[in-house]
């Protein structure tokens, strides 16, 4: 099926919207809008579930939603009574993302006004209701964009003049990358009676029934809620799919003595999980050594390990022991462990084999009963291949390994664990913080994090400290040499919404352009495919470079490649 075309300019819409600050009203083409704080429809749609039960609440926001799309519709042919089917149909996907509601990006429109034919296929990204309930109730299982599903089917409904509902067929909210919608005649749905149900008044409770609903959640019972790991910082936080996995793998090693490799990029966190398996396991009353092999110079690699004995060489006046010695009975942490000489490679190898050491100037081994973990961000594997790391010990380690995932694969333990840092930095510098702004989170979500966890860490830290005492956190105090999160429109002193016009190029840089052949394609594709490069592939920032919205350069890049 060919591409669809852009969606037209927004302008005809933006030029409705009237912002009346002398009586308080805020106008649509005529219509009465009200600005509201997602946060705080958050907090109703909470309230809704716990009072009613999901389905009702569900059923309820599904029909708000679709009265708000009916009135949209209305605007369709009033403001571009000459377009054809497509642009005039773009009017309620424009409206939705002028209004904040969601970002939508058509992938398959079919309509025929005359002959009453309606297909379409909608990404959606950036929704709100997917923001406030990961925020409130993390990831589900089932969709949560009811009140954007209920305005797709109200303005298609209404457009078509006959019932046209949508699915969300993927969730964002579900772990998906994005939402996706499709919609059809109520007729060509094969479960048509059990969609149009969730929109009949008769679908919700009556008052009599509502104290026979069930709790929204369903409390877990105590036993079978699983504790979150934990060390002597406190619990890990997360609750995303990768770091779910990666705390199960932790658990089923802890009642173990089995060798444990942790492997991911740098600031991962993984001396926290080596930490959080230790003390899950039965030596948690036992010492815990952590030792990073990268920081020991490689003559006192031997010796920081296996200790050393009095005249072993020039300066060892006395015996001391090494850190296999000190964690006796409990958990030797060797972190970096791929940046190991390959001497002491090989004498961690018998160690492994029988669990001996050997100081430096010993004549006898020593009986070591020691929990090995180790913890590396290079391709062991890699390694081996080129020479600097033993096959055999490869082997040795790499019996239980543990995949901890970047952050920028788990973005919904962004938000939970920026707020954890937040309390703890704020306890820690005696500063009172109300919170982060939803711009802050935004900003947050949409980094691409090359220092993971530490960068984050490092992040919130000053954030509060560059925050007024008593005031939230914002995109300043995070990222304050950076742009991100400019607003793309303005409240323009007419009282209209314009748009933010994208700084001009230095004349100098144009003059310089021209007095050469130009080939614009080739020039506008080097550029797109030098910012996602600086990127690392990451489009959202690429886009945030290039003045674009992340489709559109998803758009542009997929025409490049194609050639």
């Amino acid at each position: 099926m060919p591409a669809l075309p852009a969606l037209p300019s927004d302008a005809d819409l933006r030029r409705q919207i009237q912002f009346s600050a002398a009586d308080g009203r805020i106008w649509l083409a005529g219509q009465r809008m009200v600005l509201m704080h997602a946060g705080s429809l958050g907090i109703l749609r909470s309230e809704l579930m716990h009072t009613l039960g999901p389905t009702a609440a569900r059923r309820l926001m599904m029909r708000v939603g679709y009265a708000s799309g009916e009135r949209d519709a209305a605007l369709a042919r009033q403001l571009r009574p000459q377009a054809d089917a497509f642009a005039m149909f773009g009017v309620g996907p424009q409206l939705h993302m002028l209004q904040g509601a969601v970002h939508v990006t058509p992938v398959q429109l079919e309509i025929d006004l005359a002959g009453g034919h309606f297909h379409g296929i909608f990404d959606w990204q950036h929704s709100w209701e997917v923001e406030t309930h990961l925020r409130d109730f993390g990831p589900q299982g089932e969709p949560v964009c009811w009140t954007l599903l209920g305005y797709a089917s109200g303005y298609t409904s209404a457009f078509m003049g006959r019932p046209v509902l949508y699915k969300e067929v993927a969730c964002a909210g579900c772990g998906q990358a994005h939402c996706r919608i499709e919609g059809r005649l109520l007729d060509a749905w094969p479960d048509a009676a059990e969609l149009a149900r969730d929109y009949a008044p008769d679908a919700l409770p009556d008052h009599a029934s509502l104290s026979l609903l069930p709790a929204w959640p369903a409390p877990m019972a105590a036993e079978d809620r699983p504790e979150p790991p934990a060390d002597a910082l406190g619990p890990l936080i997360g609750r995303s799919a990768g770091f779910a996995a990666a705390t199960a793998l932790l658990r089923k090693a802890a009642a173990t003595q089995v060798t444990v490799l942790l492997t991911g990029e740098t600031g991962v966190g993984k001396e926290r999980f080596a930490r959080a398996l230790h003390a899950l396991s039965a030596r948690s009353t036992k010492p815990f050594v952590a030792v990073n092999c990268a920081a020991l110079p490689g003559e006192l690699v031997e010796s920081e390990l296996f200790g050393t004995e009095k005249g072993a060489f020039t300066g060892a006046d006395a015996a001391r022991a090494g850190r296999f010695e000190r964690a006796h009975g409990g958990t030797l942490f060797l972190d970096e462990l791929g940046e190991l000489p390959l001497p002491a490679q090989a004498k961690l190898l018998r160690v492994l084999q029988d669990g001996q050491i050997e100081r430096l100037g010993a004549t006898q081994p020593r009986q070591v009963d020691v929990r090995l973990v180790c913890a590396t961000h290079v391709d062991l594997m890699e390694a081996v291949r080129a020479g600097r790391f033993r096959q055999d010990l490869y082997y040795r380690i790499h019996v239980y390994p543990i995949r901890i995932p970047p952050l920028r694969e788990r973005p919904d333990d962004i938000e939970p664990f920026a707020r954890h840092l937040l309390e703890r930095f704020a306890l820690a510098h005696d500063k009172h913080i109300s919170g982060l702004t939803d711009r802050a989170l935004h900003a947050l979500r949409s980094h691409a994090w090359p220092g993971n966890v530490r960068e984050l860490e490092n992040l919130v830290e000053r954030s509060v400290i560059l925050a007024d005492a008593g005031g939230a956190v914002d995109v300043e105090h995070l990222f304050p040499d950076s742009a991100l999160a400019a607003p793309t429109h303005q409240l323009q002193p007419s009282g209209r919404l314009g748009q933010v016009q994208a700084p001009a190029c230095h004349t100098g840089l144009v003059d310089q352009l021209l007095a050469q052949p130009l080939d614009l394609a080739a020039l506008e594709a080097q550029l797109i495919e030098e910012a996602v490069a600086r990127h690392h592939g990451n489009l959202a920032a690429a886009a945030r470079l290039l003045g674009l919205t992340r489709p559109q350069l998803s758009y542009r890049l997929n025409k490049i490649r194609e050639f």
